[in-house]
């Protein structure tokens, strides 16, 4: 089957058209759907079989970012959520997404809750906006089904607020034991987790820039996969393609791709 897919759109989000494509080029079909008409009519949800959160600046991330956004997730479309995840399909948050999917409980979903916020993503630790390339170490005894398969990957980041946080060391101890924690910032050199800046751009705790629930179903992180689409977008793409490594597609993609082969295995 060819995987639905639903992107809400508008009220300050942008990176609708890199994640449709991705999507598209994974084998998906993806919808573009303002958020307006998805909270007025909730049960189109029942249509699709993965929820992409995307980037952007929803509601200026006026408050915090994310936050409002968050808000009307939580009291608008929370029923439909939660029968989405008891149905088994997959939710995927980016950058903005992740950190709306977090304000409002989604993640990391401790106990089946998906309406208690444990966790934050707060400002960056160097006080300014980061948008940087990263690399990105997954966590191989993770149950997420979207970074299955992958060990280091390079990705970029564009966050002001992407320092990733707990409320309290019971919670981000939970995390490892559940091993909800998917991905980490590493020193490209070693491919160990860092808190040393700028591999670790934000500060994040324990080095983690994605999470998962405990179904792995549902995930969050930071740094943008759909920006990694093509080889070219790498800026180092003309030494790569000198050195010959550059990849066949963008490693991005490897995200999309997973979770559209989990709904063709599994619905």
């Amino acid at each position: 089957m060819q995987p639905r897919v639903l992107i809400p759109t508008g009220y300050g989000l942008n990176c609708e058209d890199e994640t449709v494509y991705a999507f598209r080029l994974a084998g998906g079909r993806a919808d573009k759907v303002h958020l307006s008409d998805i909270f007025s009519k909730p049960a189109m949800l029942e249509k699709y079989q993965i929820l992409a959160m995307i980037g952007g600046f929803s509601f200026g991330d006026h408050i915090a970012a994310g936050k409002v956004l968050a808000n009307r997730y939580k009291y608008l479309l929370l029923e439909e959520l939660e029968k989405f995840i008891v149905a088994g399909k997959l939710i995927i948050g980016i950058c903005n997404g992740f950190q709306s999917m977090v304000e409002c409980g989604l993640l990391p979903g401790l106990d089946g809750d998906y309406t208690t916020q444990l966790t934050s993503l707060a400002p960056n630790n160097s006080g300014v906006f980061e948008d940087r390339w990263v690399t990105l170490r997954a966590n191989p005894d993770s149950p997420c089904v979207f970074t299955k398969g992958i060990d280091l990957i390079p990705l970029p980041v564009r966050h002001g607020e992407g320092k990733f946080m707990v409320m309290n060391e019971e919670v981000l101890a939970r995390l490892w034991s559940n091993r909800q924690v998917t991905l980490q910032y590493v020193d490209p050199s070693t491919g160990k987790p860092t808190h040393i800046y700028p591999f670790n751009p934000n500060g994040s705790v324990d080095a983690i820039a994605g999470i998962c629930d405990t179904t792995g179903r549902v995930f969050g992180m930071m740094p943008h996969p759909e920006a990694y689409n093509s080889p070219y977008n790498h800026p180092d793409w003309i030494r790569q393609r000198h050195e010959g490594s550059l990849p066949a597609g963008g490693l991005g993609l490897r995200i999309f791709g997973n979770a559209a082969e989990y709904i063709r295995n599994n619905f």
